[in-house]
């Protein structure tokens, strides 16, 4: 037996170890698990100190007419788009119809209206039409720290007869004067007739010189290129009241230019902002009429109409608004006037010429050529506003052999002797 409790006492000992061993352990309380919120940090390198971008550089517009009317505000319009090509971050905003009286914008000016392009961020305003030239000063006036363009204004002209102190103001135009000087040589060289149409908007400075002009284009290419008798030419033109037709309120341009049609004018040169003469050619020349017509203001007008088409002169405001827009960006911004010309080494240059002329379908060959001629003869100096030149009533302007100033040019007081049609509005 002395042998058998010591292995007894032995098993007993291993049978409380096991059992210890398989007993469950009460856990030990600990704090909650802890979940991560935040993404690890991984290391990097130091931040680079960046430039906030830039603020885009935004100006606003304010068009007489339609953003595509195939005109004057258009052409404006394309210069927008121009500007935002070449200005990186610059940006264009615009309101279209802006005209007195406008149902656009009932009981609104266009100085109000300049108000809501600069809450938008304008810092310049581009007033486009002569029809805003009082509020493009009374805006400028009102708001010394936005810059203002006014199209075909000349407040800023210190040797006209218009100046009036406006530091934040440019005026810019076109010297569109060679631009229907083109288009009355193409519609002398065309009429079979000898009876050219003018359809006019309104009268004032600006529409008498550029019809003027017209005429006397058509008078030398009809005397001194084709050798005929400035007697047997005939240049009428009729006014319709405004740059495009407001039912109710203007003469109907497409009757007016039927009515040319239809009483043997066979050439109809445009002064509006739209496209009528182009659209009634087409029905007299569809109707077996010899009818062709001169577009106004915009490079692709020809395509309204292209079998009737003789061309079309058209300003190019890209460049001088471009050149301006930058002044007002670098703070080297001064009052000025501006009356830019064609670049005579390439007139159809989007990037230098202020003034342009397209020759159209509707051109013959021989008539191409000598407008050619014509054109090359203007660029070597040729001066149409060279006496004797007399107005309308017969009353002497320019002596034999002198040479109209601007302020003759822009401030024409009647349509020239040889003219058919009103001089001043009733």
């Amino acid at each position: 037996m002395r042998n058998v409790l010591p292995k007894i006492a032995f098993l007993a000992m291993v049978i409380v170890l096991v059992l210890s061993a398989c007993t469950p352990k009460t856990p030990v309380a600990t704090e909650p698990p802890v979940v991560a919120t935040e993404p690890p940090v991984v290391a990097t390198e130091p931040p680079v100190a960046t430039e906030p971008p830039a603020e885009p550089f935004v100006f606003g517009m304010l068009l007489v007419g339609a953003h595509n009317d195939q005109g004057w505000s258009q052409a404006h319009y394309d210069a927008g788009l121009y500007v935002e090509q070449k200005i990186p971050g610059s940006k264009m905003l615009y309101l279209e119809n802006v005209y007195s009286g406008s149902p656009s914008y009932p009981g609104q000016t266009a100085s109000q209206l300049a108000e809501q392009l600069v809450s938008q961020g304008a810092k310049v305003i581009v007033f486009n039409s002569d029809d805003m030239k009082d509020e493009a000063l009374k805006f400028a006036n009102a708001h010394p720290d936005i810059y203002v363009i006014g199209a075909s204004d000349d407040w800023t002209w210190k040797e006209g007869k218009a100046y009036t102190e406006s530091p934040n103001q440019v005026d810019i135009m076109g010297r569109m004067e060679y631009g229907k000087m083109m288009a009355g040589c193409a519609a002398a060289l065309t009429t079979k007739t000898g009876q050219i149409g003018y359809l006019g908007p309104l009268i004032n400075d600006e529409t008498r010189r550029l019809a003027s002009s017209a005429y006397l284009g058509a008078k030398y290419c009809w005397t001194n290129v084709l050798g005929n008798d400035a007697a047997n030419l005939k240049f009428k033109v009729t006014w319709i009241g405004f740059w495009f037709n407001i039912p109710g309120v203007t003469s109907d341009p497409t009757q007016v230019a039927d009515d040319f049609f239809n009483s043997g004018y066979d050439v109809v040169i445009s002064g509006i902002d739209t496209t009528e003469a182009l659209v009634e050619a087409k029905k007299m020349h569809d109707a077996g009429k010899d009818a062709f017509a001169l577009a106004y203001d915009y490079k692709d007008n020809c395509n309204v109409a292209p079998d009737v088409c003789l061309g079309v002169p058209y300003f190019n405001w890209g460049p001088a608004y471009l050149a301006t827009m930058k002044t007002a960006m670098d703070g080297t911004w001064t009052e000025g006037f501006q009356w830019n010309g064609p670049d005579w080494a390439d007139i159809n240059n989007p990037d230098t010429s202020a003034v342009g002329f397209v020759k159209g379908p509707g051109l013959s060959a021989d008539a191409s050529a000598k407008l050619d001629e014509f054109i090359a003869a203007l660029a070597g100096g040729l001066n149409l506003w060279t006496g004797p030149i007399n107005l309308q009533d017969g009353t002497a302007y320019l002596a034999d052999g002198e040479v109209a100033t601007d302020l003759q040019i822009w401030y024409l007081p009647q349509l020239l002797e040889g003219m058919k049609g009103q001089s001043v509005s009733e």
